[in-house]
């Protein structure tokens, strides 16, 4: 898309100079009506005296409405009579034709923590999401011209009241938690918030932060470039089961925990008996048939795979009793 920013090329003065002449300006003004008032009744110049102390007055107040300090990481957009003439961003105390209307901007990156929202993930679990993002206006002319910030400059509370905001740069802000929203909503139906038994291989959102975070990104960029606005990171930074459905899920990852938890003790259980009955046969220290090795087998396994401290039972007969 053809960038439409560039920079202001109009008539520029130092600023402090023109702080000067204002000055000079209003003590000739206020110099020349004093003694034109003092001539009117001697002089047939008198009126036309204070007439130009008026004037010079008049003038100072004109050139007063050109002053415009502009800070580090700051910027004006400049207006004449509807016409865009650039966006200046030279740092300083300046003066410029005070017929240019100007709009003050902040290149200066903003945070913003949006509360969790809740939205329902891929397989229709309602879960609580919240993100943060860092931001910053990249393009003036499509914060000013490319979307309605004067209109977004004033919010409507519940009685219909219209309360305007104290900075444009609050409004962009409104703008982009609004449209983070509606992203955030997008990329969290995407997927799943924890595998399930079915698929352990999908992307989740507990499990792959690092992925969804990019995604998350590059959707709001997508989203924001019409307000000339980029986005320099966006995290999750919180993840729930929404409470309805929180404590059955507390109860399904206890059991996927319980499980998994068991089959490692059960393999460690079965590599512990096998390498048991190998060691008794190579060094020869008892001989086993089927059915006694069958009998270690079940006393080992139920050994091992038990939760309590087992109790020892001796035979007192022999073994085959």
């Amino acid at each position: 898309m053809e960038k439409k920013e560039f920079a202001f090329k109009g008539t520029v003065v130092n600023g402090f100079a023109m702080l000067s002449l204002t000055l000079a300006l209003l003590l000739c003004g206020i110099a020349s009506a004093i003694y034109g008032f003092t001539q009117v009744d001697n002089n047939a110049n008198g009126g036309l005296i204070v007439g130009l102390g008026v004037a010079l007055i008049v003038c100072m107040i004109c050139v007063m409405c050109g002053f415009v300090k502009i800070e580090p990481n700051e910027a004006r957009v400049m207006v004449f009579f509807g016409q865009y003439k650039g966006t200046f961003t030279t740092v300083g105390f300046h003066w410029v034709n005070p017929f240019i209307s100007t709009k003050r901007l902040s290149f200066r990156a903003r945070n913003i923590d949006a509360a969790p929202i809740k939205v329902n993930d891929k397989t229709g679990n309602p879960v609580l999401i919240g993100m943060m993002l860092v931001w910053r206006l990249r393009d003036t002319y499509k914060a000013i011209f490319e979307i309605d910030s004067e209109a977004m400059a004033t919010s409507v509370d519940e009685n219909g009241k219209v309360n305007p905001v104290s900075n444009i740069m609050m409004a962009f802000e409104r703008f982009v938690r609004i449209q983070g929203d509606a992203a955030l909503r997008h990329v969290a139906g995407q997927y799943a918030y924890d595998n399930t038994d079915d698929d352990k291989t999908a992307q989740t959102l507990r499990d792959n932060s690092e992925e969804i975070n990019k995604l998350l990104e590059q959707t709001l960029d997508e989203r924001l470039d019409m307000a000339g606005i980029e986005i320099i990171e966006a995290r999750i930074n919180y993840l729930a089961y929404a409470p309805e459905i929180a404590a059955v899920m507390l109860r399904r990852q206890q059991a996927s925990a319980i499980i998994s938890a068991r089959e490692k003790i059960v393999e460690g259980a079965v590599s512990m008996v096998d390498m048991a009955l190998k060691k008794l046969d190579k060094e020869n220290v008892v001989a086993l048939d089927d059915d006694k090795k069958a009998a270690m087998v079940s006393n080992l396994m139920v050994v091992l795979c038990s939760e309590n401290a087992t109790q020892p039972v001796v035979n007192s007969g022999t073994l085959n009793m």
